[in-house]
């Protein structure tokens, strides 16, 4: 796929960029009532994108341990996780506040509306940052720090300054830093890496463009607004539920590793041969109906947006479950 370059609106996206900056930094959202203020500053973190962060975090734990592992270190992996995750959402909303004031679903985000100016967004993205990284190196290990900061790092540089606006495949390469909590999951137990963590990397940065890529495909007019050259904005369905039925085959084929190379036994093969073949049935359901879609059909992709929540949900928790029935 070919770059393509973001090209907003003449002058929109400049005025709205002013107008948020002018909105944190002349207004006064620091007057703003108490909990309204928490309660942004946590919109901030993102925190339904964290859970899912730490859906896949956890039960890697479990299985490095191949039982229950410390309790504590769970517990401190999982706040580091929050805040290292949370920096880094905060930095992409500082970043794309341009952006966000005109996509209809970001357009109640703390910076949007004042309630968050610029300059606080950037110093608790950056807060954030800092304490996870000492939190992770001075309570877990350093390898889990350095990781969770390469995790940020890559999110805020290469994705959201680099790729994001510049080419249809920033989902796919910028989804990198989401596969990165198993990395950090099976380290914090470890503190070493092998082939398991490894092939688990593999699962999300294979699940991550299917599982998007239907929401950019309900939502290609707002990126279309700003000049985000997702690919449903700049192919047509049919071509994007093509590369979602192949990236889903590769995703369920290499959920399949774990048993052949000795990391899991019969719960979590059961598991990801009937999730991943659920999936498979969605998404070329959706392949389906985007093929049909000329005579009127309903493409209905949100279906294999929300099946691929569950189908990760699934598959992590029988990674946590099987060492117990081995």
């Amino acid at each position: 796929m070919t770059a393509v370059e973001s090209r907003p609106a003449d002058g929109g996206t400049s005025h709205a960029f002013k107008a948020v900056g002018e909105l944190g930094e002349s207004k006064s959202s620091s007057h703003r009532p108490f909990g309204a203020r928490v309660k942004a500053f946590v919109a901030l973190t993102k925190p339904r994108i964290i859970e899912l962060l730490l859906i896949t975090t956890v039960p890697v734990m479990f299985l490095a341990e191949q039982g229950v592992p410390d309790l504590t270190l769970v517990l401190l992996t999982c706040v580091g996780g929050y805040l290292s995750a949370g920096g880094a959402n905060a930095l992409n909303m500082y970043i794309d506040r341009d952006i966000d004031a005109l996509m209809d679903r970001t357009s109640q985000r703390p910076l949007v509306t004042g309630m968050v100016s610029p300059r606080e967004c950037l110093a608790f993205g950056i807060t954030l940052a800092v304490v996870s990284t000492l939190l992770f190196g001075l309570t877990v290990n350093w390898l889990s720090a350095w990781l969770s900061l390469g995790a940020l790092l890559f999110y805020v540089v290469v994705y959201t300054m680099i790729l994001k606006r510049r080419t249809a495949q920033n989902i796919v390469w910028g989804g990198i830093a989401g596969c990165m909590p198993v990395l950090i999951g099976w380290s914090a137990v470890t503190d070493s890496l092998t082939w398991a963590p490894v092939i688990l990397f593999l699962v999300i940065f294979f699940w991550t463009p299917p599982h998007y890529w239907p929401l950019s495909m309900k939502v290609k007019e707002d990126y279309a607004r700003v000049g985000v050259p997702m690919l449903p904005v700049i192919a047509s369905n049919k071509t994007v539920a093509k590369q979602i039925v192949v990236y889903s085959w590769v995703m369920v084929a290499v959920s399949l590793l774990l048993t052949p190379l000795g990391y899991t036994g019969w719960f979590y093969t059961l598991v990801a041969l009937v999730a991943g073949g659920w999936w498979l049935w969605e998404a070329h359901a959706l392949q389906n109906r985007a093929k049909a879609e000329v005579t009127g059909a309903k493409l209905k992709e949100m279906r294999l947006f929300h099946w691929s929540i569950t189908y990760v949900s699934l598959l992590f928790v029988a990674i946590a479950v099987d060492p117990f029935l081995r």
